[in-house]
């Protein structure tokens, strides 16, 4: 049973979330041959704040 966990900033809209797992699932499917109700997916969201590239914060960017 393959598990995609998407860790990324927050999506607020829950219709961009429902699409979202929808279109990875569906990608998951079709890589690897399985039903769709064999695919995870997991929505890790972190804010801006707990989040740094090269050193430097998000928000401070």
């Amino acid at each position: 049973m393959p598990t995609v966990i998407v860790d990324g900033p927050r999506i607020k809209d829950i219709d961009r979330k429902r699409v979202l797992v929808k279109e990875v699932t569906d990608a998951v499917s079709k890589a690897h041959g399985l039903p769709r109700e064999l695919i995870v997916v997991v929505i890790k969201e972190n804010d801006p704040e707990n989040v740094s590239v090269g050193g430097q914060l998000i928000i401070d960017r």
